[in-house]
């Protein structure tokens, strides 16, 4: 039942803070499954948010969903699920009715302004925490080589992320594994 209250807690705390949408809720994520809980490492938090992003569908309820079916199973999963949307319809009653009426003050323009400037700043430290981990697994020179490629097809070619990321998954299966021990042997 602790594990139960714990997941419902987690995921609640999350809906409650991420405001800026599915995105900003990440880092929120992060800090509780790897950091506060430990329902997880680092490495298996950014591989399953990989993996999120290529699905349809908001990425909140994604890894809210897989993070409590993980966790304690399906029970774990509606869990998460419930918790991490509750907040949001409550939230989106409240706020914007209140908001609204409010939006023209000074203090709520401010207000807005530095949650923004806070989000962007959790997004970046994701972003540093994803380009380090590509670093270290790929090579700086391959990661940085990915990166600018990247770059060119989202945004110059304007080429959907999507599909981007389905060609990376299909080479990523090509490619030959290498076995633990033959690195091991190597070394």
């Amino acid at each position: 039942m602790k594990k139960q209250w714990d997941i419902f807690i987690a995921f609640f705390r999350v809906g409650m803070l991420g405001f800026g949408g599915g995105p900003a809720s990440i880092p929120l994520m992060r800090k509780e499954a790897v950091e506060k809980y430990k329902w997880m490492d680092e490495d298996e938090f950014i591989d399953m948010l990989s993996i999120s992003n290529t699905l349809p569908g908001p990425i909140a309820t994604k890894l809210a969903g897989y993070i409590g079916y993980r966790v304690s199973g399906w029970i774990g999963m509606l869990n998460a699920l419930i918790a991490s949307v509750i907040p949001t319809v409550l939230l989106i009653i409240i706020l914007l009715r209140t908001l609204s009426e409010v939006r023209e003050f000074d203090w709520v323009k401010g207000m807005t302004a530095a949650v923004v400037a806070v989000v962007g700043m959790m997004m970046a430290v994701l972003t540093w925490q994803f380009l380090y981990k590509a670093g270290k697994g790929l090579g700086w020179l391959t990661a940085s080589i990915m990166l600018a490629v990247i770059f060119i097809v989202l945004n110059i070619l304007h080429i959907h992320p999507g599909i981007v990321i389905g060609i990376l998954l299909i080479i990523a299966f090509a490619l030959p594994v290498k076995k633990k021990e033959e690195e091991g042997e190597r070394s």
